[in-house]
């Protein structure tokens, strides 16, 4: 993802007194001014959380069935350690090369992922970062759209035998990919904001619902839930976990934007301690209730009343409007391929509308391809746990352990070199298996 597509999707989250483009200036306790925005530490505790949390969320009770309680609550604890640490990392690495910029009298200019991919290894450092950024965007787009379609599936299908289930993707191409496309010619974000807000109240709203559904349903006997159910297990469960996590595009951004930037550290800690908390409860509270009848999606294990009902229809028409944000970045690059084009050059001197043509067209186009990719994924338990042990995990860990050791490898100690390496080799295997696990078709589903 580019430097504008990052910019363009933390607007939204950032607070109005600190465009993310203007940072400020503050005084730190050593007397030396800092670059900072105007974000409290509330406002940035809020947007981390907006950042992070999202549809991934209602896939852990499964995970949990998959792993097993006590396996998937710490494979969320790590999960959630592992990628505090390695956001540090990140502020870490920008730091020090503001350190050396401010020597030399250089304006800062890590101010994105890719930057500091390109410090570190040149423009192929920038190219596969942001080329993983985006194909990690993508699939959390599908996963949009596959939340979306199973949800309204099972709302509509509750009038249909059940021999005789609406497919998802009928959902997909008949609703949900029209309206896309309308929303597609929205080319403000700042529009589409107040939907994200209210996409976030209805995950809270979703999770309180279901967590009440849970506790009536614990007289049922616990036996049955295991605390470890092997091995193979414990992948699946955490690149689910991971996939809950992932939210580094914005790391630098987000810190870039608190006014005392210092303290980002204290803040996300706060952070993803609570989100931790809560993830765990989630998982384990949705487990007990349903135990090996747990779906891939936990909204899907609630009863049709009204209430379930209202839920789902929500949930689905808040992340119908906030899939825009989602696709922003995709089609940032996808028109600034096309208007660096040569042909698409000679198009525009000769035809008129030729420029509104084509960006609308290629934003229909990258429509319709996800559309497609969605209606074959086979359950969405599965394909989290894909993207958050593949893409997720080489954002999460490897790039940025690379990055540390690159900048600050010869001046840290042995123990913290060692430890990078570790995130580093975890990060590559984890990825690696994640791959054959999805091409051998070993993948879990529901």
């Amino acid at each position: 993802m580019g430097e504008k597509a990052e910019e363009a999707v933390a607007v939204p989250l950032l607070g109005p007194s600190s465009p993310a483009g203007s940072p400020g200036r503050w005084r730190g306790p050593d007397g030396q001014a800092t670059s900072g925005g105007g974000a409290t530490w509330a406002q940035t505790l809020g947007n981390i959380v907006v950042s992070i949390v999202g549809t991934g969320v209602l896939g852990l009770p499964f995970a949990f069935r998959v792993a097993g309680w006590l396996a998937g609550s710490l494979g969320v604890a790590a999960a959630g350690l592992g990628n505090y640490y390695c956001m540090l990392l990140l502020v870490q690495c920008r730091h020090k090369l503001e350190e050396e910029e401010e020597e030399i009298d250089k304006p800062n200019q890590i101010q994105t992922y890719g930057d500091l991919g390109e410090k570190a290894f040149g423009s192929v450092g920038r190219y596969l970062t942001e080329l993983l950024i985006l194909v990690a965007q993508t699939g959390g787009s599908v996963a949009y759209l596959v939340f979306i379609g199973q949800n309204l599936s099972s709302v509509f299908s509750s009038t249909k035998t059940k021999d005789q289930p609406i497919s998802p993707s009928v959902f997909i191409f008949l609703v949900l990919l029209p309206v896309e496309i309308v929303l597609s010619f929205i080319r403000s974000l700042a529009s589409l904001a107040p939907f994200s807000a209210f996409a976030d109240a209805c995950n809270v709203l979703s999770m309180a619902i279901v967590m009440k559904e849970d506790f009536q349903l614990f007289n049922r006997p616990l036996k049955t839930r295991n605390a470890f159910n092997g091995a193979l297990g414990l992948p699946f469960a955490a690149g689910v976990a991971v996939f809950c996590f992932e939210g580094f595009s914005m790391t630098l951004a987000l810190e870039r934007t608190m006014t005392e930037r210092k303290k980002f550290h204290w803040v996300l800690c706060q952070a993803f301690l609570g989100i931790s908390l809560a993830y765990i409860c989630f998982g384990i509270f949705g487990y007990f209730a349903y135990g090996d009848e747990t779906k891939d999606i936990i909204t899907l294990n609630l009863p049709n009343n009204w209430s379930a009902i209202a839920v789902k229809v929500g949930l689905c028409i808040a992340l119908a409007f906030t899939f825009p944000i989602m696709m922003h970045p995709i089609q940032e690059i996808l028109e600034a391929k096309l208007k660096s084009s040569r042909w698409f050059h000679k198009a525009c001197n000769r035809v008129q509308a030729a420029e509104w043509i084509g960006l609308h067209g290629i934003r229909i186009l990258a429509l319709v391809a996800l559309a497609v990719l969605a209606s074959f994924i086979p359950g969405f338990g599965a394909f989290i746990s894909f993207v958050g042990s593949t893409l997720c995990a080489l954002l999460s860990f490897v790039l940025p352990a690379s990055f540390h050791l690159t900048f600050l490898g010869s001046s840290m100690a042995l123990w913290q070199r060692m430890l990078d390496y570790c995130i580093l080799l975890v990060g590559l295997v984890f990825a690696l298996y994640g791959t054959y696990d999805a091409i051998s078709g070993h993948s879990i589903s529901s």
